[in-house]
């Protein structure tokens, strides 16, 4: 028996399959990452080839036999972040952003939160006006924290202050004042400014509308997304691929 779904969702990954078809990874809003082949999907006349492209954003009809992936039955364009092409720092970042997201997005579960903030940083992306670093930054945190890897950084543990002219962020997920963590037998770890601990504090808690509105000099956005991707890999114990090659075109 089939089940059939009618759902939203991006294409993070695709992989060609034989001379025609395609088999693409989707983050869907109601049931999370799925695989999904995708008949003809390489046949640019086919009407399913165009919205299942990577990076496109598509209204999907799917079912599902006995295999562990769905099949595609149409697909519809919603938005192809036509903007990200122009800059191949963008596009790279943009998978990166997909890499994240399959790893850590649930699967066969609704997935809206982490559907619309990929939507919303590829959106920000392909305009362009916003400072690539601040998105990643923002991407990272918060996709770990709704992902189930929130960091605790209401108030220092030990003495349960909340803030100071200097805090530390450890990797772990704490943030120390400075003089608990001097006292700490923690080895390491990251010396925050009290402009840095607020942005660190924005990137969880924040509204969804207001998560990629703030301001940080260039070299503590720098700094900011140093500490968010190793929180990020240390947490889904994993390096991306992605993010390393990222750093080449943008370096």
């Amino acid at each position: 028996m089939q089940t059939k779904i009618k759902t939203n969702g991006l294409i993070i990954k695709q992989q060609n399959i034989g001379e025609q078809d395609r088999l693409v990874t989707i983050l869907t809003r109601d049931v999370g990452v799925i695989r999904a082949f995708v008949r003809q999907g390489k046949n640019i006349k086919s009407k399913n080839c165009a919205p299942t492209g990577l990076l496109c954003y598509s209204e999907l009809k799917l079912y599902k036999g006995r295999q562990d992936y769905y099949t595609v039955e149409s697909a519809t364009l919603i938005d192809m972040f036509s903007g990200l092409k122009k800059e191949l720092s963008r596009l790279s970042l943009a998978e990166y952003f997909c890499e994240i997201a399959a790893t850590v997005a649930p699967t066969e579960q609704e997935a809206e939160e982490h559907l619309r903030l990929l939507l919303n940083a590829l959106f920000l992306l392909s305009k362009g006006d916003v400072s690539e670093l601040l998105i990643k930054s923002a991407v990272e945190m918060r996709l770990a924290s709704i992902s189930g890897y929130m960091p605790d950084l209401l108030m220092c543990p030990r003495c349960g202050a909340y803030e100071k002219d200097e805090m530390y962020f450890l990797l772990s997920g704490q943030l120390f004042c400075k003089d608990c963590f001097e006292k700490s037998p923690f080895p390491y770890g990251e010396k925050l400014s009290k402009s840095l601990t607020l942005a660190l504090r924005h990137l969880v808690f924040a509204e969804d509308k207001k998560l990629f509105s703030f301001t940080l000099s260039e070299e503590s956005l720098k700094k900011l997304s140093y500490i968010t991707e190793n929180y990020l890999s240390k947490k889904v114990e994993k390096e991306f691929a992605t993010l390393q090659f990222y750093k080449t075109i943008s370096s």
